[in-house]
């Protein structure tokens, strides 16, 4: 066999060696981070669906707010218009509906309807105002018998509006309640068609100003706000300061005792990780400033909403916003937290593989060499029967065989050094059959043997 195609045998072989190492190695770095990849989240969606009624708490301005900042971050924020907070949770609790997240006022009913919503938190105050003509009355209970605007049908106001009359008994007949959208109640009352007007709007909104200010008009002031805020535990029993809408037109002339539910950031319980906490996020710098009723700071927070608190929005309320998002953009500390789940098979795996595979190379390399020192041995134990002439000869032929095998094999330069031990332990066997052969050891006392 000439060099060159011992040098290609020696290349097919170290081939065929090296993928017989790193082939098993491969398919277990493969699994290993197919698993992971089955866990891990995908990346978060680059649009989220947001429901919300255009008439109730405020949420069209807030929704604003929630499109501009998550537009800095790549997040396309799209608005379904609903008809209120019952119809959001619905479309939340539908995976068909496509929405992601909700405004929700507290106090809308959940239960069996509502299976995989969450809440993210509560967000502000949203007051309910009472607006009527006639004369001073402290309590709706007075408004028995009149004609009032009470919302249109699964609105969150009107769910609201109707708990508060049935627990006074004034919903029946002769009251007369009307299904009337916002800008036709205010209307109507202006006009004198209605008696009252029940709407849910921020302390802030100038809708509530200049109702204040009408002629004709007064704002109901609620003289038993703390018995409402004990039977109906969502909402909050707070003070309107006289003057607060208007200094110097002292309006309103007095303080105002109002009750007010919270508005609610809902979602569905799958929304994406990373999602919710760059909502809330928004949450923090939209709802986190004073006003007239809330506290610097007071909200984003886990009040009671009578739905289940999401384990992500748990962790912001508890430690704020994750490392990542501090000090990363959006997208960034999304990408860095996905890679970061797959340095587990990294550490798992690969890295107890990077001291085996080389082992296990070694081994196969060896083992040519090895199984060879099965007949060096068998020669020695023979030899050790003091065997004939002939048989020597046999054992001489049967070693310079195995010599010439060896010779053939393959080897890497790096290992070529158990290629050389093995000559040697040849020769050391040659030499006492030599002597065997020639008489000079025929009644040696223990035989020197081959070491493998």
């Amino acid at each position: 066999m000439t060099a060159d195609s011992l040098k290609a045998q020696l290349r097919r072989t170290l081939r065929r060696d090296l993928w017989f190492t790193l082939a098993p190695a491969i398919l277990l770095v493969g699994v290993a981070f197919a698993a992971t990849f089955y866990f891990i989240k995908p990346a978060p969606p680059k649009t989220v669906v947001l429901a919300l009624s255009p008439d109730e708490g405020g949420f069209r301005f807030y929704a604003r707010k929630y499109q501009e900042f998550l537009k800095k971050h790549g997040i396309t924020l799209e608005l379904r218009n609903t008809t209120g907070s019952i119809e959001n949770v619905k479309l939340l609790a539908d995976e068909a509906s496509g929405v992601d997240v909700a405004f929700v006022q507290s106090g809308t009913a959940g239960g069996d309807q509502a299976q995989g919503v969450v809440s993210l938190g509560s967000l502000s105050y949203v007051p309910l105002w009472v607006f009527y003509r006639g004369d001073v009355i402290d309590d709706v209970r007075e408004l028995k018998g009149r004609r009032i605007a009470v919302g249109t049908e699964g609105s969150g106001t009107r769910a609201l509006a109707l708990a508060l009359l049935e627990a006074n008994k004034v919903s029946e007949a002769p009251t007369q309640l009307l299904p009337l959208e916002r800008e036709a109640a205010i209307d109507q009352l202006k006009q004198g068609q209605v008696d009252a007007v029940f709407l849910i709007s921020p302390a802030e909104s100038p809708i509530i100003k200049r109702l204040a200010a009408a002629p004709g008009i007064r704002l109901l002031s609620f003289a038993r706000g703390e018995a409402y805020a004990r039977r109906f535990t969502y909402l909050s029993r707070k003070v309107l300061p006289r003057g607060v809408f208007d200094l110097a037109a002292d309006l309103p002339s007095q303080d105002v005792v109002v009750l007010t539910p919270t508005a609610n950031l809902m979602a569905r319980e799958s929304l994406h990780p990373a999602l919710a906490y760059l909502l809330m996020r928004a949450a923090s710098e939209v709802h986190g400033s004073a006003g007239l009723l809330d506290g610097a700071g007071e909200f984003p927070a886990p009040r009671e909403t009578g739905f289940p608190l999401s384990s992500e929005a748990e962790r912001y309320y508890e430690a704020g916003v994750p490392l990542l998002q501090r000090y990363l953009p959006f997208w960034a500390a999304n990408l860095v937290d996905r890679l970061w789940v797959m340095l587990v098979p990294i550490i798992a795996i690969v890295v107890p593989l990077f001291r085996a595979v080389p082992a296990v190379y070694q081994w196969r390399i060896r083992s040519r060499i090895v199984r060879w020192y099965a007949r060096l041995k068998e020669i020695e134990i023979q030899l050790d029967e003091n065997p004939g002439p002939e048989m020597l000869e046999d054992m001489l032929r049967r070693l310079e065989e195995a010599e010439r095998e060896v010779n053939r094999i393959p080897m890497p330069l790096a290992y070529a050094e158990n290629l050389y031990f093995f000559r040697e332990h040849i020769e050391v066997v040659r030499r006492r059959l030599s002597r065997r052969l020639t008489g000079g050891d025929h009644r040696e006392g223990h035989p020197h043997h081959a070491s493998a």
